[in-house]
């Protein structure tokens, strides 16, 4: 039976609500200058509209947003956003993960963990706790949380003994049942692949968990754009799938506006996926095909 995912990441909800002199402390202060004088220049909502619009068309089985619907993690974002992705879909066709932007400080992580309580309750768990598992079908769709608390001008995630010691339960209790298994979290899991300051710090750690008990495919967002590579398991090399902003107007074409399509067919050791990207075509504001992803 065939599995359609969805996957869309930073999509930076906006416009970004006007906050409270006390809220502009420590980190948040550089974040919201940078809104004002950068991103907010980039993440056009219009075009979030379109993608999210094109997205639907498609009626996938289920959708993953892999981090940062926020800006500097204010708990006014983090309403916002809760409506934007009610507009994607019931909760249960609807997986999340935080990115570096929504735990933007300590102060947002209750909040953070209690607004999004539906879109990360998993088998046998409360929404807001990391790893879960959410069966679907054939796929088990595994979110990890990689967005923490880090100093200004510090992007890099971190997800940690706990939370990789679970994580690595739950695969091995995915493929007992010999489901497909999705692993779903915001930074790139290669070192190599972020600028310093912005990388996954444990990378090395999720490699070497991925390599003693597997996945049929990762899935993250962070760099705003496409980005394909491949980590060792058990049973060979899988993908490990960036994708662009859901809402970037501007840059080169692999930056601009997208999102991914996987389809899933088979189970456990016979998966067989498939990949296409869908974004902004160049140089327009028309959302179609961008071609197959050498998965």
């Amino acid at each position: 039976m065939k599995f359609l995912l969805a996957h869309l990441s930073d999509p930076h909800v906006g416009p970004l609500p006007h906050p409270y002199r006390r809220e502009l402390i420590g980190k948040r202060a550089t974040g919201y200058l940078n809104w004002t004088r950068a991103r907010s220049k980039i993440h056009d909502m219009a075009v979030l509209d379109l993608i999210v619009a094109d997205l639907q068309l498609h009626r996938p089985s289920h959708i993953a947003v892999t981090g940062d619907v926020a800006n500097i993690g204010l708990p006014a974002e983090f309403q916002l956003a809760r409506v934007w992705l009610e507009s994607l879909d019931a909760p249960e066709n609807v997986s999340f993960v935080p990115g570096n932007h929504d735990a933007y400080v300590r102060g947002s992580l209750a909040d953070l963990a209690r607004i999004f309580a539906p879109w990360t309750t998993g088998e046998g768990s409360s929404g807001g706790s990391y790893p879960y598992m959410r069966i679907r079908g054939a796929v088990a769709l595994i979110g990890l949380s990689s967005g923490v608390p880090t100093p200004p001008f510090i992007a890099s995630g971190y997800l940690g003994h706990r939370q990789l010691q679970a994580a690595e339960a739950l695969l091995e209790e995915a493929s007992r049942l010999r489901l497909n298994r999705i692993v779903l979290l915001h930074h790139p899991p290669q070192i190599s692949v972020s600028a310093l300051g912005r990388g996954l710090v444990d990378a090395h750690a999720f490699a070497r968990m991925i390599r003693r008990v597997g996945a049929e495919l990762i899935i993250h967002g962070h760099n705003h754009r496409l980005c394909l590579n491949r980590m060792e398991t058990p049973r060979g090399l899988i993908p490990a799938v960036g994708v662009p902003s859901a809402s970037v107007f501007r840059g080169m074409s692999h930056q601009r506006a997208g999102y991914h399509l996987f389809e899933l067919t088979g189970s456990g050791w016979d998966c067989k996926i498939t990949a296409r990207a869908r974004g902004l075509l160049p140089g327009t504001c028309v959302v179609g095909d961008l071609g197959r992803l050498a998965l």
